[in-house]
């Protein structure tokens, strides 16, 4: 018998078959949201939560906190409740109502804090609660559990389901575990293998990635193992997301259409290779925003 757990990881690689007009290269998506809790975050959750057990760094009597923009805040919320740990997720207070129904619905508190200031103000929250009030934070931001989470699992899965063919590899930046993961398992499998991320331009406001001001930049984040930064706008991720849903049939959250609209972006400048961008997350939990609006 196999629990919910089990299901994390091993997500779908499918080719895109609208949007690539390079006939020359393969680009392939790869579906985070077909984890159970619907985004690439339930990896690094469970091995975050699962190491730190394993460790006996916390047990059901730990306070735990966490601030989150919403998807490590849901699969924390699903793992912890499964492990009968205590969490309080920490969210600015313009997060998508749809995010916070779902942390409560597996049983999380949920503390929203001022929109004002955003993601970090949300962290500022978590880090006096650990100082001063006895709670322990896992810290995505500096947990090396995060990003080993996607060298145990997500490069591997990649590298086996290209044939170890893979000559790109594409990533939103939020905490940066993904890339910072996938790219060490890539990197060790062919050092060819070119790790490109996303950024928003300066002006745009993408949920899910982000250029992290200097005090905030996670310290799981080592610039050496990206070798392009590829920058998009709020519109053109906005964009690409609605076309993701029409040409591809994926319907995936805003940092997946900017990570898309790089994949684009790179695939016009190459002559042959095989491109996997990472599709972070379903559209449903967008649904009370803009997004998807005409």
């Amino acid at each position: 018998m196999s629990s919910i757990l089990d299901l994390i990881g091993n997500t779908p690689l499918v080719e895109a078959q609208q949007m690539n007009k390079n006939k020359n290269v393969k680009l392939f998506f790869k579906l985070e949201g077909n984890n159970p809790g619907g985004s690439v975050k339930d990896r690094p959750a469970y091995n975050m939560i699962k190491s730190a057990v394993e460790r006996g760094d916390i047990d059901k009597n730990t306070k735990l906190i966490e601030a989150t923009s919403g998807n490590t805040g849901i699969a924390l919320a699903l793992i912890a409740n499964l492990y009968n740990l205590n969490i309080e997720l920490v969210m600015p207070e313009n997060s998508t109502k749809e995010r916070v129904q779902t942390m409560r619905a597996y049983g999380a508190k949920v503390t929203l804090t001022s929109s004002d200031r955003g993601i970090e103000g949300a962290r500022d929250y978590a880090e006096n609660k650990v100082a001063n009030e006895g709670f322990v934070g896992l810290n995505q931001f500096a947990n090396d559990d995060n990003w080993k989470a996607h060298y145990k699992t997500t490069g591997p899965e990649i590298w086996r389901d290209t044939n170890q063919k893979v000559t790109h590899f594409v990533s939103s930046m939020g905490t940066t575990g993904t890339i910072m993961g996938t790219s060490t398992f890539l990197k060790e499998k062919n050092s060819a293998i070119q790790i490109v991320g996303v950024q928003p331009t300066d002006d745009s406001r993408i949920p899910g990635i982000r250029k992290w001001p200097q005090e905030y930049l996670p310290k799981i984040f080592n610039p050496k193992k990206v070798d392009q930064v590829i920058e998009v706008s709020e519109d053109e991720a906005r964009a690409m997301t609605k076309r993701l849903a029409k040409e591809e049939g994926i319907f995936a959250g805003m940092s997946s259409g900017g990570a898309t609209a790089a994949a684009l972006k790179l695939i016009e400048t190459l002559d042959e290779g095989i491109v996997v961008s990472i599709v972070c997350d379903r559209g449903d939990r967008y649904l009370s925003s803009d997004l998807f609006e005409e």
